[in-house]
């Protein structure tokens, strides 16, 4: 058997180490965030941040993205704005990415 399946102490260190400062950060922000009154302004900035976060995302690949890119991009908004529904919209999105690909 070879030991290509064997894992390597220290990616396994890093992953677990990795992994706790990511949930101390997360659990950190949660609990200062309820330590501290917010304005109406950061709270609006809060409520909108998983937004930015998924335009970050996709913008770039949208960018260099073509033809299957692009009508999932809007078929994935107008599924959006008629639902509402996040689960759904995704959904939509990569299911006509892979539709037009298998046709373009």
């Amino acid at each position: 058997m070879s030991n290509a399946l064997a894992l390597d102490p220290t990616v396994v260190a890093l992953i677990v180490g990795m992994a706790a400062v990511t949930y101390a950060t997360k659990a950190g922000g949660l609990w200062l965030v309820g330590r501290i009154d917010l304005s109406e302004r950061a709270e609006a900035g809060l409520d909108v941040l998983p937004g930015a976060v998924v335009v970050a995302f996709i913008a770039p690949a949208l960018a260099d993205g073509g033809v299957p890119e692009w009508v999932a991009a809007g078929a994935t908004v107008a599924v959006a704005h008629k639902t509402g529904s996040l689960l759904l919209s995704l959904g939509v999105g990569v299911g006509t990415v892979l539709a037009v690909r298998s046709v373009v």
